[in-house]
């Protein structure tokens, strides 16, 4: 098994190809599509340099994981099914909670479902997925949304989207409609604490704190013995006292309403009227 990352500078997001390079069997982890927020034009820049990869290694993608449904960056999910169509898109069945709680927050449809069909598959906490030659298990750790998943690979690297961060920057945020710290503090501490400390973590994001160069990967151990928000000595009040008054102090994300309304639908763009193709903007009125 190996492990190609990409690293998107515009959002701080890493992208993954976990592959086989006998089988040539592939899975892409969290692909971005580009997204220009002034202009509303989407781009296709990151998914090339991906696909350029895939190509040239001759690769067989059989499936796209979303760990989650990003507030941060569009995904490209539904575009690379166009050049691999056999791909299956698979996220966490939580998804359909997030649904649930987006649909009004966005005007969606009436008949926009909420059961998650958008996607092709919907996994479930602890199962075992066969991808080929490629074998992972699904580890459900809610709390930056409820909808969260990080997945197992061989039992030697965890993709743990925005969960676990790299030690010098910490977990992700909780304070999205749905999410939970304490939730969070159990899925890092009561699962991905207690397994084996030699397997390799890699993270979904990367901000490179005091200007340090990128760093993606890190290991179970150095999370428990570094963590700067959440070590495995640290209590639980303490870390949902410190990520609660934290988050208050965090601006959205700059891409968080495109986002999570393109996320939710697995990653397809609204349907074109007249040739143009239009999400909503929800406003807030304070006076």
């Amino acid at each position: 098994m190996k492990i190609q990352e990409f690293y998107d500078e515009a959002t701080y997001t890493l992208t993954y190809v976990v592959y086989d390079e006998h089988s040539k069997d592939a899975v892409i982890i969290d692909p971005v599509l580009d997204f220009d927020p002034a202009s509303g034009v989407v781009s296709f820049e990151s998914t090339e340099i991906l696909r350029k990869f895939i190509d040239k290694q001759s690769l067989q993608v059989k499936m796209v994981l979303e760990t989650h449904a990003h507030a941060d960056h569009l995904s490209s999910s539904h575009y690379l099914k166009e050049f691999y169509p056999q791909a299956v898109v698979a996220i966490g069945e939580n998804i359909k909670l997030v649904q649930k709680t987006f649909k009004p927050i966005f005007s969606k449809p009436v008949d926009f479902p909420v059961d998650g069909s958008q996607f092709d598959r919907l996994l479930k906490d602890d199962e075992l997925v066969e991808v080929g030659t490629l074998k992972f298990r699904v580890i459900f750790t809610p709390g930056h949304t409820p909808a969260c998943a990080s997945y197992l690979f061989e039992e030697k690297a965890l993709f743990t989207g925005d969960a676990l961060f790299m030690p010098d920057y910490g977990t992700g945020r909780c304070d999205f409609p749905a999410g939970s710290a304490k939730d969070l503090y159990n899925s890092v501490h009561n699962k991905i604490y207690t397994l084996d400390d030699k397997i390799e973590i890699y993270v979904g994001h990367d901000y490179q704190p005091g200007g340090r160069d990128l760093a993606f990967k890190t290991t179970v151990g150095e999370e428990k013995a570094n963590n700067i928000q959440l070590k495995a000595s640290t209590p639980e009040n303490e870390f949902v006292t410190m990520r609660t008054e934290r988050d208050k102090t965090l601006k959205a994300p700059r891409l968080l309403l495109p986002s999570v309304q393109v996320n939710i639908d697995a990653g397809q763009i609204p349907e074109q009227d007249e040739g143009k193709t239009y999400l909503n903007l929800p406003v807030s009125v304070r006076r």
